[in-house]
């Protein structure tokens, strides 16, 4: 069984969606290992929502913090420090997606980020969404995880922007999922409807 680490080139890409249509792919279950804000409407319960299979299993954050901010913010005004031996992954015989918090480099604490929640096996996806400054952060992030040795794959969050993601793919060689476009909504029909398109990628 595979683990999919789903990071972003920033906040508000599209992580959720993509983390959405990857469980629905693969049936497979679902991690948020830090929430920060939202607690009643979480991640974790957006997914859930929009996931229609019955195989999938959607494991409780390892850290739950009050405040939408970086995750050792919200943690600080909780009076609390993430601790990584703390954030443990489910044990499940089934493919994982395990869905980051912002990018990659979002501090966890005052020496980790988020980079140090992705382990060396793991296949890393990242949801690159055009913005003015998406290709310096797309490069980064794409970079980064190439030159620790991780599987790296992209999806397209929005409307298509072909120099941006052609210069992208020639200077990284990054494979493309697919794209997910600005949809009206989101239901389970749509997220399925997806799913299918990108399963072929996905093996």
């Amino acid at each position: 069984m595979k683990t999919f680490f789903v990071t972003g080139i920033s906040t508000d890409v599209g992580k959720t969606i993509a983390s959405a249509i990857l469980v629905e792919a693969l049936q497979a279950d679902y991690f948020k290992p830090v929430q920060a804000g939202d607690l009643n409407n979480s991640d974790t319960h957006k997914v859930k929502r929009l996931v229609s299979n019955k195989t999938s299993v959607f494991h409780p954050n390892s850290y739950a913090l009050k405040t939408p901010m970086s995750p050792h913010g919200a943690a600080a005004i909780d009076g609390l420090e993430i601790n990584l031996e703390r954030v443990q992954r489910p044990e499940t015989k089934n493919h994982l997606v395990i869905e980051g918090a912002g990018g990659l480099l979002v501090p966890l604490n005052d020496s980790e980020t988020i980079l140090d929640l992705i382990q060396p096996q793991d296949k890393v996806i990242v949801v690159s969404r055009h913005y003015l400054g998406s290709i310096n952060h797309s490069l980064l992030t794409i970079n980064t995880l190439k030159d620790k040795g991780f599987d790296v794959s992209v999806i397209y969050s929005g409307d298509e922007h072909k120099s941006t993601e052609s210069i992208i793919e020639k200077m990284t060689g990054v494979k493309v999922i697919g794209r997910i476009e600005d949809e009206p909504y989101f239901d389970q029909n749509v997220i399925k409807e997806y799913a299918k398109i990108f399963s072929k990628n996905l093996k």
